[in-house]
């Protein structure tokens, strides 16, 4: 039977009018879909009346199960039960195989640097597995709602890097389901806390699930979410906790480590169950492979407490990019599953001096609030509450110039959608064609960063060394996705890429890249200030070299072209050197040195083009 969608007079469009769209949590551990439904945004149920779809499934020779029961099999069946596929999403299959005793799987790589997943059914990629989990939401969805989705808004941690977004879309495309934008995890909750508590001033969004961590920090006003600063860690969440306490149980137990994939389903279950009884309790007994014991929660706080830091780490790093102080900031929301670990809610109330926000089901929040977001982008707002996102990327991207230094053209935690140009010229005489070499990362030197794309401008014409005038491009939109163009302002020849990285990060490259570009700031420095005189200094010499090859002969007696001879001599003994003080030196002295052999070339050039010119032609 049919059920009629009622809302308040103003609350909606007309019901033949509204364009049914969703807002999708795509989770590590547990996914959701949310949407409005007379006048109110919550999760979907299935038929059921579970709102949350376990990130599990399963192939067998005959189907694909998705959700619970597939999450019941990890233990029996686990090398055809993908579990926690996220962590796999946008990574190489050497990042993966690094992962180790975490992933009892067998891994195969394709044509592509993704990891496929031995199964019955054959390989399968982390973007088919996701598509599946959104197959399973899209058609709960359009049960509930009775009708053909126009679009979903997913979201994604704040952290994911363009080969991780690019991975959630294609999954999306996998499943049938329109993208109408990826939205933040932690801009998703700050948008359902806002409106719900219609929220003003700093907000924390401390994100911890299953296998993923975010911290963003919001400045909420008259309906706009404004992201000041974001951090966190791709390789952090409720799972390390559960891994941390299986490898406590085989220790206590005396077991070893090395155990086939059904053993290692079966303890993680155990050691799951006793972190989730442990929210409600102060101990729980503990019973593995014929072992029993007794956990008390302040062990298991002591187990996880590293990992807690990880992420406080993060938050004090994030409030730093932000600019203000943590006494400022007015609230602390908490989201995830992970976050209802008592010890997790203690730890980051310390940090910031005030009890976190939970009244919102952690597990709920994100996807209400990308419901409420794709009402607006659906078009079913008119009249309604209208939302401004002003979302940031989480690195600074930029392109490869001269003596391998990475220029940031867009610095992290810059609002998207964002489009910067920067103009650069050529270094040789001649020069018709320049590679662009894309980047990300905080380091500056290339080596330091990741590299996304290369791409070549073709057709530029031939002029002297720094005539050329090229404007590149950089262009994220707001889903956070890359796209690059070049184009000579001169001839108006172009080239442009859409950054669709090769997939594979290793764990932790993100926040690496962060971490060493504050530890490593100076030496950087140094480094850059060294390339660039070494880049200066062959300038110099390839330009008098030339000069002296053209009018050497011409223009300077003897004594002269060996004063010059001599500091170019010295000059080019010096172009590896590490030392930038003498290669400045030298540098400056070749410059004066050769300043009147410069002059007299340009008088000549001058007389020459002005022989047998009267004066009124140059006067028209």
């Amino acid at each position: 039977m049919a059920l009629l969608q009622i809302a308040e007079p103003g609350q909606s469009p007309q019901p033949h009018q509204r364009r049914l769209a969703v807002g999708i949590d795509l989770g590590t551990t547990n996914s959701l879909v949310a949407a409005l439904r007379s006048g109110i945004t919550a999760p979907l149920p299935d038929e059921n009346g579970d709102v949350i779809l376990p990130s599990a499934v399963r192939y067998t020779q005959a189907s694909v199960i998705v959700g619970r029961e597939a999450k019941s099999a990890a233990a029996s069946d686990p090398l055809n039960t993908i579990l926690s596929v996220k962590r796999l999403m946008g990574r190489g299959i050497k990042d993966v195989i690094q992962l180790g005793e975490q992933l009892p799987y067998r891994f195969s790589e394709g044509q592509s640097q993704m990891p496929f997943i031995e199964t019955v059914q054959g390989p399968k990629s982390p973007v088919e597995v996701s598509a599946e989990i959104l197959r399973s939401l899209r058609a709960r969805a359009e049960a509930a709602l009775g009708g053909e989705l126009v679009g979903a808004v997913i979201t994604v941690p704040a952290y994911f890097d363009d080969a991780q977004r690019q991975a959630t879309k294609d999954a999306a495309r996998l499943a049938g389901v329109s993208v109408l934008r990826l939205l933040n995890e932690p801009t998703a909750a700050a948008v359902a806390y806002g409106l719900d508590r219609q929220a003003e001033g700093l907000v924390a969004i401390y994100d911890l699930g299953g296998g993923t961590f975010d911290i963003s920090i919001l400045r909420l006003s008259k309906g706009v979410f404004e992201v000041l600063a974001t951090g966190g860690d791709t390789a952090l969440g409720g799972d390390d906790f559960d891994h941390a306490l299986a490898a406590w149980i085989l220790q206590q137990a005396g077991l070893s480590a090395d155990l086939d994939p059904g053993a290692q389903r079966a303890l993680l279950k155990v050691a799951c169950d006793a972190k989730e009884r442990l929210s409600q309790v102060d101990q729980v007994n503990v019973a593995y492979a014929g072992w029993q014991g007794v956990l008390s929660r302040e062990a298991f706080d002591a187990l996880i407490d590293p990992l807690i830091a990880r992420s406080l780490k993060s938050c004090r790093r994030v409030v730093r990019d932000s600019g203000i102080e943590l006494e400022e900031i007015g609230a602390v929301v908490m989201v995830g599953g992970s976050t209802r670990v008592p010890r997790v809610r203690e730890q980051v109330g310390e940090l910031f001096g005030r009890e976190p926000l939970t009244n919102i089901d952690p597990d709920e929040v994100v996807a209400i609030g990308a419901a409420i977001q794709a009402e607006t982008l659906a078009g079913n707002n008119r009249g309604g509450d209208e939302l401004l996102l002003l979302d940031v990327i989480p690195l600074s991207l930029g392109l490869e110039t001269m003596g391998g230094l990475m220029e940031k053209i867009i610095p992290r935690n810059t609002t998207i959608p964002v489009a910067r140009a920067q103009d650069f010229t050529t270094y040789k005489d001649g020069q018709t064609a320049m590679m662009i070499h894309v980047l990300q990362g905080e380091r500056e030197l290339i080596a330091d960063c990741r590299s996304l794309a290369r791409f070549e401008l073709r057709g530029i014409p031939p002029m002297v060394a720094g005539a050329a005038k090229i404007r590149v491009t950089f262009q994220v939109d707001a889903d956070g996705l890359l796209s690059v163009s070049a184009r000579e302002l001169a001839s108006g020849v172009e080239a442009s890429i859409q950054v669709k990285p090769s997939y594979g990060l290793t764990d932790g490259e993100i926040a690496r890249m962060l971490e060493d570009s504050f530890h490593k700031a100076d030496e950087d420095m140094a480094a850059r200030t060294l390339r660039e005189q070494q880049v200066d200094a062959r300038r110099l010499v390839e330009a008098v070299d030339a000069a002296l090859q053209a009018d050497g002969e011409r223009l300077l007696d003897a004594e002269e072209r060996a004063a010059i001879d001599e500091q170019l001599d010295q000059l080019r003994a010096l172009l590896d050197s590490s030392d930038v003080d003498s290669l400045e030196r030298q540098t400056r002295r070749l410059s004066q040195i050769t300043d009147a052999f410069a002059a007299r070339r340009m008088d000549t050039t001058v007389k020459a083009a002005l022989a047998g010119r009267r004066l009124n032609e140059l006067e028209d």
